[in-house]
């Protein structure tokens, strides 16, 4: 008997407190100055906060610090290369396959070792503190043993997506007279491709062993070292640190230019550190247990505050890639491991497109399974649907815990059946995609709004907040203010929600953009009680519990030819949760009164619907071009407008089914998966005027 009041009790315990916090402040009124607007702080805070860690004000300290309570613990993990093989598929295509062993670990006082050798070995190799060094590499062990090195020897460090183009690359070491690179052997081949466009630089070190023959005679007097030639020379001859002061610049961080040419961030030591801080009160319970997958490109923002924050905490940082995260990733060997299954994290972060892709994965393959398992699976997922909506009739307790054991236990295996939390940002996530996750995988999803020119730090789902469609109250650091545009009908005395751009002071707002003087009066301003200010470009609208949602952005508004204004941005995020859609852009011209857009078709969710049509085709691209394949794909985003409530202009007239994907390599998205809105409509501009001419 008491086994079922227990099954009663708890749950309607559990609907009461999760009633309460509906209501919960979780940002407050702020006093501030600059622009008139509508301020808000955090809840726990009465100012920004700097430091979560008494005396330290650098990252270097940080590091140091974590690294003496921590010594004897593991800090970072790198798989084993059991082998690489080539496979052919059956249209003759090949494709590389990796076997991965267990993770080899490395202790916070082996690090620290590394750390200082390579400081030691970069000063001795000539590099001057006032000289800037550029990491330009995938995410890996070595990327952030340099960057505690330049850190340790006060040196800037100037990041760069390893997918950048030419041009970009090209820009951004001459823009910051880079004399050292840093970078793996696949982009030293990109480097010298280039050598003799480059001005300032004078060394480059190669993370890996292997460097290859055709790069050392290069014609340019550069000289090329391998990383572990570095650390030996500084092991051998150590070198006091210069360690920086809190307003020391840190990192130039060259955004992944989505619109023209990537601008150099400068970020310094307190900028970063009042992120990091942030976030470790945010995330309950952070600590020495936790283990986290890096995958993420480190010159993004995210990516960089996350491996300082684990390891700040004494937690560990295994590496892996996008294309070997899970069982069934690209790259992953038919049968052998992903990194998450051989990791078992506890904590990741995670771009939107990364999580729609899990589910797209779990869904191909409960439908593909059909029967029993797949009713079940839906049954269950309706069950838990109902609970996070708030229906006293959805699977709470006992009834929750069976549907997990039962159903959900296979899923959050894919990801190491071990994650409690999951830090998202970069762009919008869709409701969907936040539900299914919540409920599959049994964690919730810490939704954050921030930029490269914030640190990353802005607002922030609180652990306990199952709403979707919000990205948190302000975080600890972070003022969030919104002022008035008049210009596209949004103000603070709207109702039932006041709405504006959002702008953002606190320490984590950076310094400006480099050698960039006229954009960083455009956006950036300091008030008259001296406090930072950015102005981030989007719209966004108040809840009453003073949590923010985004629900516009300036830049992508378009008015059409009878005056009506189109959200780009707002209408992809909406179309973007048809099963058809694995990417979206929509094109709005001021000449004529209707949109059209541009899909990248998800290959399992069409093919599945051809299987089920019964329709022949001979290869991919020809099911994209059959009439019924776009007359279906096209009745799929109306569907999903309609339930997005948007309106008629907004939806799009005609569309072009792509069967390629974009990728940062095609130079379609940036690194972090955002579209190149400029470079995708000049590269497709023949379909789109075809389109406009089909209406």
């Amino acid at each position: 008997m008491n086994a079922y009041i227990f099954a009663v009790v708890v749950p309607l315990l559990v609907l009461f407190y999760r009633n309460r916090s509906a209501v919960k402040r979780r940002g407050l009124p702020a006093d501030v100055g600059g622009e008139r607007g509508l301020a808000l702080r955090n809840h726990r805070f009465t100012s920004p906060l700097s430091s979560a860690w008494e005396g330290v004000t650098t990252l270097a300290e940080l590091f140091e610090r974590a690294c003496r309570e921590h010594q004897e613990r593991v800090l970072l993990g790198t798989r084993e290369l059991i082998a690489r093989d080539m496979e052919t598929s059956p249209d003759g295509r090949t494709f590389e396959k990796l076997h991965l062993g267990d993770y080899q670990w490395l202790t916070y006082g082996r690090v620290f070792e590394s750390v200082s050798s390579f400081a030691s070995g970069l000063a001795l190799l000539g590099h001057r503190r006032e000289e800037h060094v550029a990491i330009f590499a995938e995410t890996r062990e070595r990327w952030f043993i340099a960057l505690q090195g330049c850190f340790r020897r006060n040196v800037t460090v100037v990041t760069i997506y390893s997918s950048l183009g030419e041009e970009a690359l090209c820009h951004s070491l001459n823009e910051t007279d880079v004399t050292t690179v840093i970078c793996g052997r696949k982009e030293l081949t990109s480097l010298v491709h280039i050598s003799g466009q480059l001005d300032s630089v004078k060394r480059v070190i190669c993370m890996d062993d292997d460097i290859p023959s055709d790069t050392l005679s290069v014609q340019n007097d550069w000289k090329i070292t391998s990383f572990a030639d570095v650390e030996r020379l500084g092991r051998e001859n150590p070198v006091e640190a210069d360690l920086p002061l809190s307003a020391d610049v840190a990192v130039i961080m060259y955004t992944s230019g989505s619109t023209g040419l990537p601008k150099g961030v400068m970020m310094t030591h307190a900028n970063v550190l009042a992120t990091v801080s942030s976030v470790m009160i945010i995330v309950p319970n952070l600590g020495p247990k936790d283990v986290y997958l890096a995958y993420l490109p480190m010159a993004h923002i995210l990516e960089l505050v996350a491996e300082n924050l684990i390891a700040a905490v004494g937690g560990r940082v295994g590496y892996g890639t996008p294309l070997t995260l899970t069982d069934t990733s690209n790259k992953i060997k038919n049968g052998k491991r992903g990194d998450a299954t051989a990791l078992m994290p506890t904590v990741m972060a995670a771009v939107p497109a990364i999580l729609d892709r899990v589910r797209e994965g779990v869904l191909k393959k409960v439908n593909a399974k059909g029967g029993l398992s797949k009713k079940l699976f839906y049954l269950a997922f309706a069950r838990r649907l109902h609970a996070l909506n708030g229906s006293w009739f959805g699977a709470w307790g006992l009834e929750k815990a069976l549907w997990n054991l039962l159903v959900f236990k296979k899923v959050q295996a894919i990801l190491g059946g071990r994650i409690r939390f999951i830090l998202c940002g970069g762009a919008p996530l869709s409701g969907d995609t936040q539900r299914f996750i919540n409920i599959c995988l049994g964690a919730p999803i810490g939704q954050g709004y921030g930029l490269t020119e914030t640190c990353a730090g802005g607002t922030f789902s609180d652990f306990d907040d199952t709403s979707v469609g919000r990205v948190g109250p302000p975080i600890p650091c972070s003022y969030i203010k919104l002022i008035d545009w008049h210009e596209g009908g949004y103000s603070t005395d709207d109702l039932p929600m006041p709405r504006g751009e959002i702008v953002i002071g606190g320490p984590n707002v950076t310094l400006g953009y480099f050698k960039n003087e006229e954009k960083t009066r455009e956006s950036y301003k300091v008030d008259e009680r001296g406090m930072r200010w950015f102005y981030t470009g989007d719209i966004g609208r108040f809840h009453k519990d003073g949590c923010i949602e985004i629900i516009d952005r300036k830049k992508d508004i378009v008015k059409l030819q009878h005056g009506e204004y189109v959200s780009l941005g707002k209408v992809e995020a909406s179309l973007s949760t048809s099963p058809y859609a694995d990417n979206i852009m929509l094109h709005a011209d001021p000449f004529h009164s209707y949109c059209v857009a541009l899909v990248v078709v998800s290959h399992p969710a069409l093919e599945q619907w051809a299987s089920q049509q019964g329709i022949a085709y001979s290869d991919f691209s020809e099911l994209c071009r059959k009439e019924e394949t776009v007359k279906e794909a096209h009745a799929s985003l109306v569907k999903e407008a309609k339930k997005a409530r948007l309106e008629k202009f907004e939806i799009p007239a005609k569309i072009k089914l792509l069967s390629d994907p974009w990728t940062p390599e095609s130079g379609l998205v940036t690194a972090a998966l955002k579209l190149k809105r400029e470079i995708i409509r000049k590269t497709f501009q023949e379909e789109l005027s075809k389109l406009y001419a089909s209406v």
